[in-house]
């Protein structure tokens, strides 16, 4: 991923709050030698900054990958919001001469994965996502479905590298961007009100 210095995130606490409000990416391995790596979607949970828990169903083919491999990637992006070319235009500038683009956040989490076989370590992982996704419980303790759990592999990603990006027009003035900011505020689609968050970071 491309990262100018001007939209390269700030600290460890910008990236992990994004990280962490989304719950959703894709969670990529390489193997080895192969023409294309395997990209699953899915949830997981970022207990902390140095890991990443997640299951996936025992057929998935990332284990594949993963056994050639141990080396994985978690590319997590949203908040984003498309940025008309006649935004970027103020005072006497000529509106069909901006430049669109999209401001998003993008976070990729690179590192070494362990697998976790052991029903134990599996309720572990489990106990850690259900603990985002479902705070205020409700749901039985994962190792009461027993056998079920054999249907699933877990996976703790060990970060060892962190890429993050907020493009939220940090290479253009603050009267370009307060223009950019009205626009999205009177707008109010999907993604504008996250967008206005950042630029006010």
């Amino acid at each position: 991923m491309l990262i100018h210095p001007w939209d390269e995130g700030t600290s460890t606490e910008q990236w992990v709050a994004f990280v962490r409000a989304q719950g959703f990416g894709h969670f990529i391995a390489a193997g080895r030698d192969r023409d294309v790596a395997v990209a699953v979607p899915t949830q997981f949970a970022l207990p902390s900054a140095e890991q990443v828990v997640l299951h996936l169903a025992r057929p998935n083919p990332v284990w594949a990958a993963l056994a050639e491999n141990p080396r994985a990637m978690l590319s997590v992006a949203g908040d984003w919001a498309y940025v008309p070319s006649a935004w970027k235009a103020i005072g006497e500038e000529d509106p069909s001469f901006g430049v669109p683009t999209t401001y998003y956040a993008a976070v990729q989490l690179i590192g070494t994965v362990t697998i976790v076989d052991d029903a134990d370590g599996k309720a572990g992982i489990l106990r850690t996502q259900l603990a985002v996704t479902e705070p205020d419980g409700g749901a039985v303790d994962p190792l009461e479905h027993g056998r079920r759990l054999n249907s699933i592999r877990g996976i703790r990603l060990a970060v060892t590298e962190v890429r993050s990006k907020f493009k939220y027009g940090g290479n253009v003035d603050d009267e370009h961007r307060a223009a950019v900011a009205a626009h999205l505020r009177a707008r109010g689609a999907p993604g504008d009100a996250a967008a206005l968050r950042h630029l006010r970071t």
